[in-house]
């Protein structure tokens, strides 16, 4: 096996960047776009980039020509870049011009075709870190200004709209962003797991998709300034974690298919020793009846886990939502399955309602769960999303009504580079907060919450991944079977410990977030192994730092090494235990 096959699960090497300094700026250039803006090595902007979505809200990969550098005072970099579709293609050409105070960045760019797009134009990223909270000024295109701020829990809608600048303090730097070309609005993209605040053009609230018609030109700017500010902002005042967490127990999620293959889920769920199987059931892909029968099938040979249903719901109009709940409540009688607690969702709110969007029919969340405690009277019940935080946030359950809250967790929506990936564990202390507080006081799970995509929210399908690469809202991400899918884990596992989860499902049992591949158990497997035997241990220590998680439960720590270079004793996205925690890595 190829070192690059061993962390990554592909030959394919990482996207190559260089890096870029100008008297006290620094930062990165990959793939076209500015990503980890410093000045004197503070972070100001996580990222500027000329983005441009399909239809499925997948990115489609630039072609690069060739980067042309020229310093006289600034220094000035052009970036041709050609973005094609089954219907057109658009050529744009980035200027970059870098001065000692800020930073200017511009598109111009001509359609070829009909070119067929959600979203086409500069995104730029702010970094959560010291701006969540924090007070911003928005100047609008007509010259008027508002003041407010970033949020500190996680916004279900556009914080700011209608921007034509965008000012803050962070860092004892006095920051500015002004945009031209288009509407320009931002989004928590905290909700998908981003460690930033996105600002990007063209309004969500406009139809989509659009096209940029044959010869139709696009010019657009984005200027960044900054300069020491006169006031430090604020500090933000964060409501503290739970006292005294405990690590939650770990589910691994399954399919009726998947149950019907007894000896292989066995044998995974078996060397894992999950303390909880969650058992997927779909009524809009077919009868409920055969799904239910498949696991307690399973059941009958698999006494360990508990079993949970995930119970998606049709509530199409043909029957009333007390009528459905209680057939499938039979179906699971009949079956002899027994449960150890039932998730509902009604299947139209697996795909996500856009700001501006009109939301699809569906009984009211009351009503729906009323029917489930009807049907289902003696388990515990659980509402929120099969799908990920925004579609929870945004659609919040009757929580006084249930036992438990749950979403999913993704973090290849907006960008599937390494470096990305990796960052989205800013972001989850930040959804747990905000889950804990949709929950008020009822508990909270996590997951399915695995590197690949299981179900796209955003559009009518995954992406295909035939040639294993890196690959936005792609159900088969080859990362989850090598070194990184693992260190990422224990990652994962750091960033939620101090936040009470009493659930979390970090993969599958089988398939591509499974467990197995042609030569045994993933290094995942082994991973959660380590994790899944320390479940209801006291978190001592839960920290992610220099690229390092550092997990302290009970009697034993468990590390991973986040990046790709050996350190601490760990080689690249190694991991591993001491004391009393299970198997090394």
């Amino acid at each position: 096996m190829s070192d690059l096959r061993a962390l990554y699960g592909t030959d394919k090497p990482p996207e190559a960047f260089e890096t870029i300094t100008h008297g006290d700026v620094g930062l990165t250039l990959q793939s076209g776009a500015l990503r980890h803006i410093r000045v004197n090595g503070i972070e100001v902007i996580r990222s500027v980039a000329f983005l441009v979505r399909d239809r499925d809200w997948g990115t489609i990969a630039p072609r690069l020509g060739p980067v042309e550098r020229e310093t006289a005072g600034a220094l000035r970099v052009t970036i041709p870049m050609r973005f094609d579709t089954a219907t057109g293609r658009l050529e744009v050409v980035l200027s970059v011009e870098i001065t000692g105070t800020g930073l200017q960045v511009s598109a111009h760019g001509r359609a070829t075709g009909g070119f067929e797009t959600n979203r086409a134009g500069f995104t730029v990223l702010h970094p959560i870190d010291g701006v969540a909270g924090a007070p911003a000024t928005v100047t609008h295109p007509d010259g008027t200004r508002e003041s407010g701020h970033f949020p500190l829990l996680i916004a279900p809608w556009q914080p700011f709209k209608d921007i034509a600048a965008l000012e803050h303090v962070a860092d004892g730097l006095h920051i500015r962003c002004a945009f031209t070309g288009d509407v320009f609005e931002m989004e928590d993209q905290r909700q998908w797991g981003d460690a930033s605040f996105k600002t990007y053009n063209r309004p969500l609230a406009l139809p989509w998709p659009y096209r940029l018609e044959d010869g139709e030109a696009l010019s657009q700017s984005v200027v960044i300034t900054w300069e020491r500010a006169a006031e430090a902002a604020g500090a933000a005042v964060w409501e503290a974690p739970p006292a005294n967490p405990a690590f939650p127990q770990v589910a691994l999620v399954l399919t009726a298919e998947d149950a019907r293959r007894a000896d292989e889920v066995t044998e995974a769920v078996r060397f894992v020793d999950p303390q909880r199987l969650l058992c997927h059931v779909d009524a809009a892909a077919g009868p409920v009846g055969p799904q239910i029968a498949a696991f307690a099938a399973l059941q009958s040979v698999l006494t360990g886990p508990a079993f949970d249903l995930e119970l998606i719901c049709r509530f199409d109009g043909m029957q009333s939502p007390e009528e459905e709940l209680a057939d499938h409540a039979r179906a699971v009688a009949d079956a002899g399955l027994s449960l150890s607690s039932v998730f509902v969702c009604p299947s139209v709110d697996r795909q996500s309602t856009p700001p501006g969007s009109e939301w699809p029919d569906c009984p009211p969340l009351d009503r729906v769960h009323a029917a489930a405690a009807d049907a289902f009277p003696d388990l515990p019940r659980g509402g929120g999303m099969a799908s990920f935080f925004p579609e929870l946030n945004r659609k919040r359950p009757p929580s006084g009504m249930l036992d438990f809250i749950t979403h999913g967790l993704c973090p290849i929506v907006h960008a599937a580079d390494d470096i990305s990936v990796m960052e989205t564990l800013e972001a989850v202390p930040h959804i747990a907060r905000s889950a804990r507080a949709i929950a008020a006081g009822r508990g909270y799970r996590i997951g399915p919450a695995s590197i690949a995509m299981r179900q796209n929210p955003y559009g009518s399908r995954t992406i295909p991944n035939p040639d294993h690469g890196r690959v936005c809202m792609t159900d088969d991400d080859p990362r989850h079977r090598a070194a990184f899918g693992a260190a990422y884990a224990v990652g994962l596992a750091t960033a939620l410990a101090p936040f009470a989860a009493d659930v979390w499902t970090p993969a599958a049992v089988l398939g591509p977030r499974g467990l197995t591949g042609p030569d045994g158990f993933l290094p995942i497997a082994h991973a959660l192994r380590a994790l899944a035997g320390r479940a209801g241990q006291p978190v001592h220590e839960a920290r992610i730092a220099d690229g390092m998680a550092i997990l302290h439960l009970g009697g034993g720590i468990i590390r991973a090494n986040l990046t790709p270079r050996a350190q601490n004793g760990l080689s690249a996205f190694g991991w591993d235990t001491e004391g009393n925690c299970g198997l090394d890595g």
